[in-house]
């Protein structure tokens, strides 16, 4: 098992910096016209996600970083829900299954995390 010295060590940050790195370049072909609307939701979201992540772990409160971990997955959702917005519904941009897959899977992770910080004795 990896030893955690700081949030940059948790797989949910990181995956959540590709996530947010992935949507930045995504979106950048979204029209112009949303530039103030969707896409900058969608990029607050996903920015969301690890500032939260990192947050939390800051804050060195297992209470607080548990709540950080769930805004996180709440970011999480509406950056999902955004996502089929602009590729399905609306098709501004093309769908792209690497997103989703990020998507699916900091989902996974973000669950797996609040279960072992739920679950643990320790302060954080």
């Amino acid at each position: 098992m990896a030893v955690i010295r700081t949030y940059r060590d948790l797989i949910a940050w990181q995956k959540g910096m590709k996530l947010s790195k992935a949507i930045y370049i995504a979106t950048q072909s979204m029209p112009r016209e949303e530039q103030f609307g969707l896409t900058s939701q969608m990029r607050r979201a996903a920015v969301s996600i690890p500032s939260n992540i990192a947050e939390g772990y800051a804050l060195e409160s297992k209470k607080a970083y548990l709540k950080h971990l769930r805004i996180s997955r709440g970011s999480l959702a509406e950056l999902q829900t955004q996502w089929e917005l602009v590729t399905v519904e609306l098709e501004l941009i093309p769908f792209d299954r690497a997103i989703l897959a990020l998507l699916e899977e900091e989902d996974r992770i973000l669950q797996g995390l609040i279960r072992a910080v739920r679950a643990s004795r320790s302060k954080r």
